[in-house]
């Protein structure tokens, strides 16, 4: 069974402080919901959301939980009050032993989203894919950019970065990352087109923080009626071995492409 976190364009961030906010967002068409601990909480709220949090997902409501980093005073109280909630975990600047110390608490069924957001969480990449738990590694653009002193829109700056979560993602057999956040709020063009960006890098979903945003990454992340065509017309023309399709060649890996488009498309239908 493919796990739909997998298959997630779009994770829609809630404050965890804000339970009226909880069913909304999981009625905003995002793919995925994650209750925030960490940024979006200030320091005198954490026990409140920590506990609204809980509460929620005692219902059997399936969410992501974005927990507070191991190196600060709410991690230990974050983690035991999702003990047997069966949610997924966000892991801020994660690390091999952040994951570990993750399970060591929450069991073996843990499932972490370990959100790469430093200089030394991008260089370790591929140690963080090989931890135990994680599904799927996410870009914290936002933290990462502010460490290099550089705009979080600079898309060249990133480029590196980007390019390494997605390569040690592949490498790993993980599900391509989740991009960083966009913080525009006047429409959703610009988290669309940020989205499209990173598509092309070879990401295939994207973290939201307002819900006018999740109907473009959605539509951004989902191959459109030309390239459904192409995939087709690619599968239906080649018989095996090298082809020739629409006056392009056709070999093994152009096949393999054309099915994971497809099968990426129909497994979200």
């Amino acid at each position: 069974m493919v796990d739909p976190l997998s298959l997630a364009r779009t994770l829609l961030f809630v404050p965890g402080d804000r339970p009226g906010r909880f069913d909304k967002a999981k009625s905003s068409g995002a793919d995925g919901v994650i209750l925030d601990l960490e940024d979006a909480v200030a320091a005198p709220a954490k026990e409140e959301a920590r506990a609204h949090v809980a509460n929620w997902l005692t219902g059997g409501t399936a969410a992501v939980v974005r927990i507070n980093a191991v190196d600060t005073p709410w991690f230990a109280d974050d983690v035991a009050a999702l003990r047997g909630t069966g949610c997924t975990v966000m892991l801020p600047k994660s690390s091999a032993e952040g994951i570990e110390a993750v399970g060591a608490v929450l069991g073996e069924q843990t499932r972490v989203i370990a959100l790469v957001e430093t200089a030394a969480g991008v260089m370790a990449a591929s140690s963080v894919c090989a931890a135990p738990h994680v599904i799927r590694l996410a870009f914290g653009s936002i933290d990462f950019s502010t460490e290099l002193g550089v705009a979080a829109d600079d898309r060249e700056a990133l480029l590196h970065a980007r390019s390494v979560l997605v390569l040690a993602s592949v490498a790993a057999g993980l599900a391509p990352p989740l991009d960083g956040v966009t913080t525009d709020l006047t429409s959703g063009d610009q988290a669309g087109t940020d989205a499209a960006y990173a598509s092309r890098l070879g990401f295939t979903g994207k973290m939201c923080i307002h819900p006018i945003q999740v109907e473009a990454v959605n539509s951004a992340f989902e191959p459109d009626p030309a390239q459904r065509e192409w995939a087709r017309t690619v599968l239906a023309g080649a018989a095996g071995g090298a082809a020739k399709v629409d006056g392009h060649m056709v070999d093994a890996p152009v096949l393999e492409r054309a099915r994971r488009l497809l099968d990426r498309h129909q497994l979200r239908r």
